[in-house]
């Protein structure tokens, strides 16, 4: 009966003697309170009832985030977010362990200092372009500050900055404002241009109408002087001729008017003496139109 606690007894001495570190740990073992030897990840020996395992720091790269509200230089309220990445340097675990208690409050208060010592002497518009100036800075702090306690910064990031409400409000006002004005002036250059080139259009129309009807009115002339002088070879005056002509032209205009189907339109003299004056232009044409015949008809006998 006294072999079975005995047993149990071994058993757990035996099993108390071992113990686990896990990959990336660094276990601290301590003799009677004072430190004794700092065990790394595997399976670690240690004197049951003598040995302590007085704690166990990660060394994989921890995260920090700071949230630290200050004034810049334009007196603008502001809340920054800074994220500082760090970890426990292997060759440095005891000091990191055994000399501060708090490292997370340590790295906090060095952030307060440094981004309250950069942030008050920039506008806030320069906050957001130097942000990585700040994160620059708060690292080079960290790393003068926390290397002798056995921490490494690798890096640090301004994650956010959130000013003010109202300034925020402010801001996207004077955004929306700038980007109307811009708006507005590429709106008025289109404009300007169609107004520009439909003038020119308009110009250029007008340059190649006004071409055409002097063409067409000097083709016109052209062709009433070479009528005039094939009358004039036959023997009528230029007075004659130009009757004869005009009144070409009239009934020419008439025959136009006809041939269109849905026409309504009626031309009546517009004077007393306007159908009298027409019958003799019609006489004249005719006789005109005889005097032409012969005369074509006389070169012909001629050559006979």
């Amino acid at each position: 009966m006294i072999f079975i606690p005995l047993t149990l007894l071994a058993l757990v001495v035996l099993y108390s003697s071992f113990f686990v570190v896990k990959q990336k740990t660094a276990a601290i073992v301590e003799r009677f309170g004072k430190f004794q030897v700092i065990r790394q990840s595997g399976l670690q020996l240690k004197i049951p009832l003598v040995d302590k395992i007085a704690g166990k720091l990660s060394l994989k790269i921890q995260q920090l985030d700071v949230i630290i509200e200050t004034k810049t230089l334009d007196d603008v309220f502001v809340r920054l977010k800074v994220s500082v990445q760090y970890r426990v340097i292997k060759d440095k675990v005891y000091d990191a362990f055994y000399q501060l208690d708090y490292p997370h409050d340590q790295i906090t208060s060095y952030v307060f200092d440094v981004v309250r010592a950069e942030v008050p002497k920039m506008k806030l518009d320069d906050v957001f372009v130097k942000k990585d100036d700040i994160a620059l800075a708060v690292k080079a702090e960290l790393n003068d500050a926390m290397s002798e306690y056995g921490f490494d910064i690798i890096k640090t990031l301004v994650t956010d900055i959130d000013p003010d409400a109202q300034v925020k409000a402010a801001m996207n006002r004077i955004n929306a404002a700038d980007r109307e004005k811009t708006a507005a002036q590429f709106e008025g250059d289109a404009a300007r241009i169609l107004i520009v080139e439909k003038a020119k259009a308009e110009a250029e129309s007008k340059r190649l109408q006004g071409q055409g009807i002097a063409d067409q009115r000097r083709e016109i002339a052209r062709g009433l002087e070479e009528s005039v002088e094939v009358l004039n070879k036959v023997g009528i005056n230029s007075q004659e001729a130009s009757a004869l002509i005009v009144v070409t032209q009239h009934y020419d205009t008439l025959q136009s008017i006809g041939q269109q189907t849905n026409s309504n339109l009626i031309l009546l003299p517009n004077s007393p003496q306007a159908g009298s004056q027409m019958l003799n232009d019609m006489v004249a044409s005719f006789t005109a139109s005889n005097q032409i015949g012969e005369a074509m008809k006389n070169p012909r006998k001629k050559a006979e």
